[in-house]
């Protein structure tokens, strides 16, 4: 069974940045892809950033340029790296790991970006 941990959300201001983790636990011998998503409130949940197991890696015309998704094979921990922060990144992010039977989720973790 896969499990999914986060860290890293909490409160920034704006212009500011944080680093997000998700670490997994269980076997990821089936995984595809992994990434972040976010909601914000009274929105869809959309995808941040992505990266394809054995391929590469997209983001979010929203992030793009200011995030950096990479995967810590050591430490099996997604992380996302954003910087410039704005006020619109406020949402809560989730991670998720896709193999190609589910996806499975991880709890939440809460990014509000305020002065």
């Amino acid at each position: 069974q896969v499990q999914l941990q986060e860290s890293g959300g909490g409160l920034v201001q704006p212009g500011g940045s944080l680093r997000l983790s998700c670490t997994v636990s269980g076997s990821i011998a089936s995984t595809n892809n992994m990434g972040w998503h976010r909601q914000a409130p009274g929105k869809q949940r959309d995808l941040v950033a992505s990266i394809a197991w054995g391929g590469g890696t997209q983001y979010a015309d929203s992030v793009k340029g200011r995030s950096t998704l990479t995967f810590d094979n050591a430490q099996n921990t997604l992380l996302l790296q954003m910087s410039s922060l704005k006020p619109e990144d406020t949402a809560v992010y989730y991670c998720n790991l896709g193999t190609s039977r589910k996806h499975y989720w991880g709890q939440g973790t809460q990014v509000t970006v305020s002065a």
